[in-house]
């Protein structure tokens, strides 16, 4: 099925995109990768690849704000995998705009490049945080929409662009919204890693809010529903939500992975680390059915399998997660 079809992918040096990219360049795809331009060349977590993976890699450089990049970069693909975004909800806080730009005007220049260019299929890449706390559970894709934070608000408004392209100009693209995903080479700015990283380094595990709850896909599971959504027949104009459907808190998380590493330290609760009260996405399950439905997806890995896969990567690559404090 993927044996020559040229796939682009937009945050291709992301957690998710890295990921995303080896899947298809193992399953025989024609990639091109998608990464952010600086002076180093550098490429994220692609660098983290194989050498016979990244070989088979076509890079370009650039930023999906800039339109006239991006008409370039799309034109003579079959599907897009639009995963850019800017995603770190604390910074959102300090920067509101560059989510604006990064997250709106960059989903508006992808689908404008796959509307002139006549691409087969778009996956645009949401995120469970636009339902905001759980008013109903578990979460359909018929759930309310509250804007929680100015992260949250910017998906928002690009997943109702897609739905706007879809409906004004028949573009065929579908939105994908994962809820919580982890595993290796996700950075420390998410609090599974966080915790492993800590449990490795300091005396305690100094965390946000506790008590928050979240529905954790393991990062294998998230790229095969990517791979399910570019080409189940169908979903042009859908929305699909990707989730395991269980929950649990952020404090349970931390106890249940200090197990796990065999490792007795206390869990301090910072108030630095926390959002504003309103802002708090409080508990987040997902109903997947849908995905089962139209794309035959389902989880695959188990909670404590994946979150020792994740230790084992934390664990042999310490350099990668720095001792520094909290950053947003």
């Amino acid at each position: 099925m993927w044996d020559g079809k040229k796939v682009i992918v937009t945050g291709a040096g992301g957690f998710i995109g890295s990921h995303l990219v080896e899947a298809l360049v193992k399953a025989g795809a024609c990639v091109t990768a998608v990464v952010r331009y600086n002076s180093g060349s550098l490429i994220g977590n692609l660098a983290l690849l194989e050498r016979p993976v990244r070989d088979h890699i076509r890079f370009v450089r650039g930023n999906v704000e800039d339109s006239d990049f991006m008409y370039g970069a799309i034109k003579g693909h079959e599907i897009v995998l639009h995963l850019a975004a800017l995603i770190a909800i604390p910074y959102s806080y300090e920067a509101p705009r560059s989510y604006i730009r990064a997250n709106v005007e960059g989903t508006l220049n992808v689908l404008e490049a796959a509307r002139r260019f006549d691409v087969g299929r778009v996956v645009h890449t949401s995120t469970s945080e636009v339902y905001g706390t759980a008013l109903t559970v578990p979460i359909d894709e018929d759930h309310p929409l509250q804007a929680q934070s100015p992260y949250s608000a910017s998906k928002i408004a690009a997943d109702k662009l897609a739905e706007s392209y879809y409906r004004s100009f028949g573009t065929p693209v579908m939105t994908l919204r994962p809820f919580n995903t982890f595993g290796p080479r996700q950075s420390a700015r998410a609090f599974i890693p966080t915790i492993i990283s800590q449990a490795l380094s300091r005396d305690a595990i100094r965390l946000g809010s506790l008590t928050p709850e979240r529905d954790m896909t393991f990062v294998s599971d998230t790229v095969a529903g990517f791979m399910a959504a570019a080409v189940a027949p169908g979903v042009e104009g859908r929305t699909i939500n990707l989730g395991t459907g269980e929950t649990h808190s952020i404090g349970w998380f931390a106890t249940r992975i200090l197990h796990l590493m065999g490792v007795d330290k206390p869990i301090v609760q910072e108030e630095q680390r926390m959002r504003p009260g309103l802002s708090e996405v409080m508990r987040l399950v997902s109903d997947n059915r849908l995905a089962g439905r139209m794309m035959a997806w389902s989880p695959q890995i188990a909670l404590d399998n994946g979150l020792l896969k994740t230790i084992e990567f934390v664990s042999s690559h310490q350099h990668l997660f720095t001792d520094d404090g909290y950053v947003k």
